[in-house]
C-alpha cells in the first residue's frame, strides 16, 4: 500500500508542477535567457579632439543604460565645445523595450542644453544591429513648440585584425521647420561623419585616429553663412573610446 502511494505522488508531483510553471516569453521566436538580473553599461564612443586650420573643436559622444533583456533606462549625451562655445549639445532620457533579439523600441524626452536657446522634444525611435552587424539609430522628435525632426544615425566595424578598427559613422538631423537661432534649416539640416581607425589596447579601452566632417546643409548652410559662422569643416581629430 505504502508502495503505491510513493509511486502516485512521484507520479502526480512534476505534473502539477508543469501545470503552474510560467511559459517563458518568446521573443521573434527565440528563447530568452533566462538571467533577468539588471546591469548598468556604458560607452563612450566619441571622445576627440578635432583639428584644422580654420578651427579646432572638441566633441563626446555616449550612451548609458541600466536594465535587463527586456526592460531599460537610457541617458544619451553629445555635444561640440567650439571657440569657448557649447554647441549640438543634446541629452536624451529615454526608456526602451527589446522588440526582438536585437531591436529595441525607444521613447522619452530630448532636451538640446548648450550655448544657444533650449528646446524639449518628446522622442520615439528604434536602435539596435542590422544585417551583418550595422548598429543603427532612428528616431522621430516632437518639440513643445510644434516643431518635428528626425535623427539617423549608423556606424560599422570592420576588423582589419582582432583589435585594429576601421569604423565609418555618420548622423544626419532633419527638422520641418527652421530655427535660425540654433543654426537649424528645414529639410536636410546638418551632418556629423567620420571614419575612424582604433587600436584596442584592452577591450575596453582604445585610441583612434580618425578624419571627420561636420557641418550644415541646403537651408541651414545659408542661415550659418549670413550669421558669419563655417558651413562646414573637414578636420583631423584624434580620441579614445572606452566602455564599461
Amino acid at each position: 500500500m505504502k508502495k503505491t502511494l510513493l509511486l502516485a505522488l512521484f507520479v502526480v508531483a512534476p505534473t502539477a508542477h508543469a501545470q503552474t510553471a510560467t511559459p517563458p516569453a518568446y521573443i521573434d521566436g527565440m528563447k530568452p535567457i533566462m538571467d533577468e538580473s539588471n546591469y548598468f553599461h556604458g560607452i563612450l564612443n566619441q571622445f576627440e579632439g578635432r583639428y584644422a586650420p580654420g578651427g579646432s573643436a572638441f566633441r563626446w559622444d555616449g550612451q548609458a543604460w541600466y536594465g535587463g533583456d527586456y526592460n531599460r533606462v537610457w541617458l544619451k549625451t553629445e555635444g561640440t565645445q567650439q571657440r569657448g562655445h557649447l554647441s549640438d549639445g543634446d541629452q536624451e532620457l529615454l526608456y526602451s523595450r527589446a522588440i526582438s533579439p536585437y531591436l529595441n523600441l525607444q521613447g522619452g524626452i530630448r532636451a538640446d542644453l548648450d550655448d544657444g536657446p533650449e528646446r524639449t522634444w518628446g522622442a520615439l525611435g528604434i536602435q539596435g544591429l542590422a544585417l551583418y552587424q550595422f548598429e543603427f539609430g532612428a528616431t522621430a522628435y516632437v518639440s513643445d513648440r510644434g516643431r518635428f525632426a528626425t535623427r539617423l544615425e549608423g556606424s560599422y566595424d570592420f576588423l582589419l585584425t582582432n583589435r585594429l578598427i576601421l569604423q565609418p559613422q555618420a548622423e544626419f538631423n532633419l527638422y520641418t521647420k527652421s530655427d535660425p537661432r540654433r543654426q537649424v534649416g528645414a529639410g536636410l539640416s546638418d551632418v556629423d561623419t567620420g571614419l575612424r581607425l582604433r587600436y584596442e589596447i584592452w577591450r575596453k579601452f582604445a585610441p583612434y585616429i580618425a578624419v571627420t566632417y561636420s557641418g550644415h546643409l541646403t537651408q541651414a548652410r545659408r542661415i550659418a553663412h549670413d550669421q558669419g559662422d563655417p558651413t562646414g569643416t573637414l578636420r583631423f581629430s584624434f580620441g579614445i573610446r572606452s566602455w564599461f
